[in-house]
């Protein structure tokens, strides 16, 4: 029967209190590969936390990990490409007004031209 690892310092609960979720969160995850390395380590670990891992090193795994990262970079540039042709719209929408009043219309005909 494999044995049980001692933690190295006792937890308390206020630990948890003054993280973030997501703080909290990656704090678990660091102490959840702690513990699997050191039964990996040890000869312990389960079949399916060391096919996890040899999964993890794969060629498959970074190139799906590369993939993922270029799309996260592609829809970041596509949103970045739509605030601008927003932007632009409206710059374009502030020099023609400013064209028509520079020309000598007033309010009033600009308001009768669009009905």
């Amino acid at each position: 029967m494999p044995r049980r690892l001692e933690p190295s310092k006792p937890h308390t609960p206020e630990d948890g209190k003054r993280l973030t979720p997501e703080a909290r969160e990656n704090q678990l995850i660091a102490l959840a590969y702690d513990l699997v390395e050191q039964r990996l380590r040890d000869g312990t670990a389960t079949s399916q936390e060391t096919t996890h891992f040899l999964k993890m090193g794969s060629t498959k795994e970074h190139l799906e990990k590369m993939l993922m990262e270029e799309e996260c970079k592609l829809k970041k540039s596509k949103t970045e490409a739509l605030e601008s042709q927003k932007r632009m719209e409206a710059l374009y929408a502030e020099a023609i007004e400013a064209v028509k009043r520079y020309r000598g219309y007033e309010e009033e005909e600009l308001y009768e031209e669009e009905l």
